[in-house]
C-alpha cells in the first residue's frame, strides 16, 4: 500500500534497480524529475572509461542534478528538466518544464547513497520513500527490459548480474536513510 502523498515541494522515489520507481513515479499523477536524466552520454561514459557501468553511482552528473532539484526546491521559474529517453538509452536535455509551485516527485537509485555528491541531492528533497520489491520478480522485470531495449537474454542476464545487481546492493544499504520504506511487491498501477 502506497501511503498518502506528502504536502512537500520535492518527493523522492529510491529503490534497487528494477523496482518500480517510473511506475509508481508516474501512477501518483504528477511531474516526474527522473535522475536517469543525469547519466553521463555514452561519449563521456566512454571518455571516462566507464562505458561498461551505465548506471553505477560514478555514471551520473550528480552535482548537476542537485543543482536542478535545488532550483526545483526553490520554486524558481523556467527550470527545464533533462529527460532519459530509453530507446536511444540516452538523457534528453531540456526536455522537462518543471513548475514553480506544487508537488513535483524525482525517483532513482541513489538518492540515499551516504557519498558528497549524492548527499547533496539528498538535501534537496523533502521526503524519500524506498521501495521494495520481491527480488526474484525485480530481477525478472530488468532482464525483461534490457531485452526490450536490445539486449539478447544472455547479455541481458549477465548486466543485471554484473551492473545491476551490485548497483541494488549498494541502494539497499542505504533504506534505512528513507522517510519511509514500501513494498511494492503487490502494489499495482491499475489498483
Amino acid at each position: 500500500m502506497v501511503p498518502a502523498l506528502p504536502d512537500v515541494r520535492l518527493l523522492g522515489l529510491t529503490g534497487a534497480p528494477g523496482v518500480g520507481k517510473s511506475t509508481l513515479a508516474l501512477a501518483l499523477g504528477r511531474l516526474v524529475v527522473p535522475m536517469d536524466g543525469f547519466h553521463y552520454a555514452d561519449v563521456e561514459l566512454e571518455r571516462r572509461g566507464l562505458r561498461h557501468r551505465k548506471g553505477a553511482p560514478d555514471t551520473f552528473d550528480a552535482p548537476g542534478y542537485a543543482a536542478l532539484l535545488r532550483r526545483v526546491a526553490l520554486g524558481e521559474a523556467d527550470v527545464v528538466a533533462a529527460a532519459f529517453e530509453r530507446d536511444l538509452e540516452q538523457a534528453v536535455a531540456g526536455a522537462i518544464a518543471v513548475p514553480p509551485s506544487g508537488l513535483v516527485v524525482t525517483e532513482g537509485n541513489y538518492l540515499l547513497l551516504d557519498e558528497p555528491r549524492w548527499r547533496a541531492v539528498r538535501e534537496q528533497v523533502d521526503v524519500v520513500w524506498h521501495l521494495r520489491l520481491d527480488p526474484d520478480l525485480r530481477r525478472e522485470r530488468l532482464v525483461a527490459r534490457h531485452v526490450e531495449f536490445g539486449k539478447t537474454p544472455d547479455e541481458a542476464r549477465a548486466w543485471v548480474a554484473r551492473v545491476d545487481e551490485p548497483n541494488a546492493r549498494a541502494v539497499e544499504e542505504v533504506a534505512a536513510r528513507a522517510d519511509e520504506v514500501i513494498d511494492v511487491t503487490t502494489w499495482s498501477p491499475e489498483r
